[in-house]
């Protein structure tokens, strides 16, 4: 694909769905202080990737990516939730979010707790309003089933709970894996089943995209583990060797660092084997499996 569709791309689709969060959030009836504590992590920045994976899903089908706008938003809100309780001083403690100071420093930790808490009852809400002509009734139950599976403690609640058992300790890959596969893979994860849903995939591709997005996953998490060791603090808008700090087990560290890349490049290629496989236009899917595999942030 041309790099510059891609970019197009990319920038419509951010711009969408940032303009779409802003709405969503201006038209609730609640006190202030809570829209705009949501407002100002929604609004910190960031690649959107789990959105775009929504969209790019459904491009894939020769849908209107449109069409997964509300799901997109919800998922948004999700991982924003989930970024501002993980900054708290009870988690990980942090004082810096894409650059910014995060939520807590900025409202108090009582209602960074509650921005997030708001955020993510707020997702299941805006997923039931999807209009009719984008999603049945039985799509959307669907739809909100796997994403409480996502999101709770069969996915990232599960995998926040295993990393935080792990930080002091000298995991396996395979307990590694395991961590990365449910805190950050099982949203990513629902992004691509959530437009596969939107567009009436049938179960061999929900079986290949499901596989897509599962190595992706991965592979966001290992360039991840990567950049917090060679990453530049000014362009992650964080500082570099928190992993370090907190006592984790990274990929580098039980793979070495040439291990590590050699074990991103093979999640790269096996997500990409099964996008293949789906037999749907995977152009888009593709070059964003590149772009996370790469990303400097």
């Amino acid at each position: 694909m041309n790099t510059n569709v891609l970019d197009a791309f990319i920038q419509e689709h951010k711009q969408l769905v940032e303009s779409e969060l802003r709405t969503l959030v201006e038209k609730l009836k609640a006190p202030p202080i809570i829209k705009e504590a949501m407002h100002y992590s929604l609004e910190a920045g960031g690649k959107r990737i789990r959105p775009l994976l929504v969209f790019a899903t459904l491009a894939a089908f020769g849908k209107n990516p449109k069409d997964g706008l509300l799901a997109a938003s919800a998922i948004e809100m999700i991982h924003t939730y989930s970024l501002i309780h993980d900054d708290l001083p009870s988690m990980d403690n942090d004082d810096l979010r894409r650059g910014k100071p995060t939520n807590h420093k900025v409202f108090g930790e009582a209602i960074a707790t509650l921005a997030g808490d708001a955020l993510l009852t707020y997702s299941f809400e805006v997923i039931s309003r999807i209009p009719a002509e984008n999603a049945s009734s039985e799509t959307k139950l669907q739809l909100v089933l796997e994403m409480a599976k996502a999101a709770g403690c069969e996915g990232m609640v599960g995998g926040q709970v295993a990393d935080m058992e792990g930080e002091g300790k000298t995991l396996t890959i395979d307990e590694l894996e395991y961590i990365h596969i449910h805190k950050t893979g099982a949203l990513l994860k629902y992004s691509v089943i959530a437009g596969a849903l939107i567009a009436g995939a049938n179960q061999t591709q929900l079986k290949n995209l499901s596989a897509y997005a599962h190595h992706l996953g991965l592979a966001f998490q290992i360039r991840d583990d990567i950049l917090d060791l060679e990453g530049n603090p000014e362009v992650l808008g964080k500082p570099v060797g928190s992993d370090t700090t907190n006592h984790k087990s990274t990929y580098p560290q039980l793979l070495s660092m040439e291990g590590a890349k050699e074990a991103l490049q093979g999640q790269l290629d096996l997500a990409k084997h099964y996008l293949e496989k789906s037999g749907l236009t995977i152009n888009l899917l593709k070059e964003i499996a590149d772009l996370i595999a790469s990303r400097d942030h």
